[in-house]
């Protein structure tokens, strides 16, 4: 009897032993199992719209310079980044060839001047052969034949007549000089702008053949001390936004890789492009930018990395954006409350996804962009259980995204993800 008490208190002590081991390191394992969340808290502040794109620096205007007649290079006056004033010389042509046509074209200019006069003098011979005979025919009839009178009146109507060809001819010869007078004032290419060479395109002894198409010699670039353009591509989608954007007169901030710490904020957007391009079922549309360039800091060819500002709110709520992503990964860590909210947002998600928004109809795809505005966030309960909070949003950054209405308030804790367990 005594060993079976005895076996009976060692198997209740065992127990007991047992029952205090237990019961702590199962409170333990549950409280070290139990999932840790992340949160961010509600914040009030500044939120700014914008919208990013890629573009390229370029000067408001290339004007090309180039040359009208053939020949050799037989000076250049004009280098890489030289400023250059309007009609300032900037290379020369042979013009030997050019001369001697101006010389040539000048004595045939003269010969003609010289027959003008002498058909005038023949003209006013034959004017005062007719008036004699004229005189004689009023005098006496008999004096003269009436085919001398007739010989006299065409002779003048033939001086007339080799009048008008001889100042015709003149003409001709004036023109003939025009030309290679202005050939051979071409043989000075000149600057037809204030600007500067940002290309150069030929060497001195280089013979230029202008016959068939005109050869570009130079490139200037015209106030590139005061301004130069910035050609973005924007997606069709946010071509709307950078509408309203050069509506209201937003700024545009941009960098360039050269100066990758500096800010360029004086841009403003200039013009949008109706001239449409579309590569690989993506439609963009040119977007030009004009900047200050008083420090000449942007050069021709630079990459900008542009953020056109859409709209800007101070002093808004800000609801984290990774709150907005988070969605609880397991159903029982969510409220019973709200099992239908997380089972309205899985069958959105899977409506979003398996069906085609190609199926759907205008009307249904603007009413899903509305819904898309009313969104759902996380709290941790006191029971430790998720709870779904219904927030309207607004604008949105890479952080932070406006809150229109919901029941959060600034300083609120939202579930933004899970710790990772060691």
């Amino acid at each position: 009897m005594r060993g079976l008490l005895t076996t009976l208190f060692f198997l209740l002590l065992l127990g007991a032993v047992g029952a205090g081991i237990y019961f702590p390191t199962a409170s333990y394992l549950r409280e070290r199992n139990k999932p840790k969340y992340r949160f961010q808290e509600v914040e009030s502040g500044d939120i700014t719209l914008h919208v990013n794109a890629t573009g390229t620096v370029e000067p408001i205007m290339r004007v090309t310079v180039g040359a009208v007649v053939s020949g050799p290079i037989s000076e250049l006056y004009v280098d890489f980044n030289d400023e250059v004033a309007k009609d300032q010389l900037m290379a020369k042509i042979d013009p030997r060839l050019f001369e001697s046509v101006v010389l040539r074209d000048r004595a045939v200019l003269e010969t003609r001047l010289a027959e003008v006069e002498r058909a005038e003098a023949r003209l006013q011979q034959a004017v005062n052969s007719e008036r004699r005979a004229e005189r004689l025919v009023k005098r006496n009839a008999s004096l003269i034949s009436d085919t001398e009178v007739d010989e006299m009146r065409f002779s003048r109507m033939a001086a007339s007549a080799e009048l008008s060809v001889a100042k015709t001819a003149v003409t001709q010869a004036r023109a003939n000089l025009d030309n290679s007078e202005a050939n051979l004032e071409y043989t000075e290419i000149r600057s037809p702008v204030d600007g500067v060479v940002i290309d150069r395109k030929i060497d001195e002894g280089q013979t230029l053949a202008a016959q068939f198409q005109t050869p570009e010699l130079f490139v200037v670039a015209p106030k590139m001390h005061e301004t130069m353009y910035i050609y973005a591509s924007v997606d069709e989608a946010d071509i709307g936004l950078i509408r309203d954007a050069q509506r209201k007169k937003q700024p545009v901030r941009f960098t360039v890789d050269a100066y990758p710490d500096e800010i360029f904020d004086s841009g403003f957007i200039r013009e949008v492009r109706l001239s449409s391009s579309q590569e690989q079922n993506v439609v963009t549309y040119p977007v030009v930018v004009e900047t200050p360039n008083q420090d000449m800091k942007l050069l021709p060819g630079m990459t900008a990395s542009l953020s056109f500002q859409i709209e800007q709110l101070e002093e808004a709520i800000k609801v984290p954006n990774a709150a907005l992503r988070f969605y609880p990964p397991n159903r029982k860590r969510v409220h019973p409350d709200d099992h239908a909210v997380l089972d309205g947002v899985a069958s959105a998600q899977e409506q979003a996804s398996d069906q085609a928004q190609s199926q759907q109809s205008a009307t249904e795809r603007a009413e899903s962009k509305r819904s898309s505005l009313n969104r759902h966030v996380w709290v941790l309960g006191d029971d430790g259980l998720l709870r779904a909070r219904t927030v309207q949003v607004g604008i949105s950054d890479s952080r932070f995204t406006e809150l229109v209405s919901g029941d959060i308030q600034v300083g609120d804790q939202l579930v933004i993800g899970e710790k990772t367990k060691r």
